[in-house]
């Protein structure tokens, strides 16, 4: 790559690349004040600060936001009950994960659903076919055994399966 002569770098602007950290562009909206000359203090110039100018007719306009004052705090749903004394009191207390997990199956029932006939071993969908688990396999293992057992009581014990 090529340097720039002296008097073409004098005029080439600083990149942020250039130096660590120490050049910081911000969104070029200039400042709106000046640091005074006692250290930490930083006066405002009221002509640079930015304002909002209200358009003409929109102080009487009659669609406002719905905002209103006369609303009671909203209850939350987990709560606590504490004694203090002899009373019991209902404080509220933070969501935990047993809270969240409630949520979650009461939001997510198919889902959920599913996960519980996974947990009970008994059929599971993969690719849109049922698939009997282990523990049904298991199972249909112990029938076979239990009836092979049943009809080689009348062989030897040699042909018995153990």
């Amino acid at each position: 790559m090529f340097k720039p002569t002296p008097c073409l770098n004098a005029r080439l602007r600083l990149t942020t690349k250039q130096v660590n950290g120490g050049y910081y562009k911000g969104n070029r909206t200039g400042n709106v004040g000046f640091f005074g000359k006692r250290k930490g203090t930083y006066y405002i110039d009221w002509r640079k600060v930015r304002t909002y100018v209200v358009p003409e007719g929109l102080d009487t306009f009659k669609l406002t936001p719905f905002v209103t004052k006369r609303m009671e705090p909203t209850r939350t749903q987990y709560t606590k009950t504490i004694m203090i004394g002899e009373r019991k009191v209902e404080a509220p207390r933070a969501m935990d994960g047993k809270d969240y997990l409630d949520d979650w199956y009461a939001n997510n029932v198919l889902e959920s659903d599913q996960l519980e006939r996974y947990r009970k071993g008994e059929v599971v969908e993969e690719d849109g076919a049922a698939v009997e688990t282990e523990a049904a396999e298991i199972t249909s293992e112990k029938d076979t055994e239990s009836t092979a057992a049943d009809n080689s009581s009348n062989k030897s014990p040699r042909n018995q399966v153990p």
